[in-house]
């Protein structure tokens, strides 16, 4: 009599459905994964360059406008001046213009900071509008992969006539649902980091505003004697 050895990892191991790595899915997603991975690059790279870019602009020296006080009350104007250019910030390029114009009426002077800050915002919000499409458009692209992934699948199906075997609608389900995925996985992150951005611009035109007036008000205010 034989005796039978059974191996249960065997037997699971042959039972087991076959899975699909990563870039199998990817492969599996057809062609609309090309522009996807493109969008997703430029993506990552609009967010990384404006945060630091906003960053850098953020980070003003707290006792800028003290300095800037003390140097116009005691008439140091080119000093004044020297500290602008030498602060590379929006807020500095404010105050330079507003000092360059010094003499003028104040309505003048104030015109001039406006239009520097405004330039300075328009400088932050660059390739901005680029992301915010890129977080609308990548979940479209990832619909249209669905619609052509099912009429892929529909179309499988009549040719295959009585007989449908699900093999024959393999293909077509997995481009539906990889690119839909993908277009998510692309599209969702863009949203936030969009909106990040702005928020973070928002907080520095404050900034903007708020130094803007206390130079006015150095203006305004008699120089004591």
């Amino acid at each position: 009599m034989l005796l039978q050895v059974s191996n249960p990892a065997a037997a699971a191991a042959a039972t087991a459905p076959e899975t699909m790595g990563l870039g199998e899915l990817i492969l599996a997603g057809g062609w609309l994964m090309i522009p996807l991975a493109l969008l997703m690059g430029a993506a990552i790279f609009i967010f990384v360059e404006r945060f630091t870019v906003i960053r850098k602009a953020s980070s003003v020296d707290m006792k800028f406008m003290n300095r800037i006080r003390e140097m116009m009350y005691a008439g140091q104007i080119p000093a004044a001046l020297k500290l602008c250019r030498s602060t590379p910030s929006p807020i500095a390029r404010m105050i330079e213009k507003g000092i360059e114009h010094l003499g003028r009426p104040m309505g003048d002077i104030h015109t001039a900071i406006e239009n520097v800050a405004n330039l300075e915002v328009s400088k932050l919000e660059n390739n901005l509008p680029f992301l915010a499409t890129i977080a609308g458009g990548a979940p479209m692209i990832g619909f249209l992969g669905t619609v052509l992934g099912m009429v892929e699948a529909f179309m499988n199906m009549a040719q295959a006539g009585g007989s449908v075997d699900m093999s024959l609608l393999s293909s077509g389900m997995y481009t539906a649902m990889v690119t839909t995925v993908a277009g998510l996985i692309v599209g969702i992150p863009a949203y936030f980091g969009y909106n990040y951005l702005v928020q973070r611009i928002e907080k520095l035109v404050f900034q903007m505003e708020a130094n803007s007036i206390a130079f006015m008000d150095i203006l305004n205010q008699p120089v004591e004697e």
